[in-house]
């Protein structure tokens, strides 16, 4: 299966490495590298992630790496990644627009 990720979902990304890059470079770099081989795995095992609890739909599904959840949509012939976030944040309905 493609992943396709969101425009929010990589500028999330981006603005939490380049804070973490502020003080450890190195670390800033693993840990991008961790997120996205932790999504990677969807392309086999899409429905390996959880049912967004705050949602409740089959195909809305998140995997939680350390301290952030990766929301992503399971269609027929792609994983869209919609949103990226601390696993402390609830998720709202408008913010999924897949």
């Amino acid at each position: 299966m493609n992943i396709i990720w969101s425009p929010l979902a990589v500028e999330q990304v981006r603005d939490i490495a380049s804070y973490i890059a502020l003080d450890k470079p190195s670390v800033a770099v693993q840990w991008a590298e961790i997120i996205f081989n932790s999504v990677e795995r969807l392309s086999d095992f899409p429905d390996s992630g959880r049912i967004v609890p705050e949602i409740k739909r089959n195909e809305i599904r998140e995997i939680v790496q350390g301290n952030y959840r990766v929301i992503y949509k399971v269609k027929p012939k792609e994983i869209l990644i919609l949103v990226f976030k601390n696993y402390r944040q609830k998720l709202k309905q408008d913010e999924i627009k897949a």
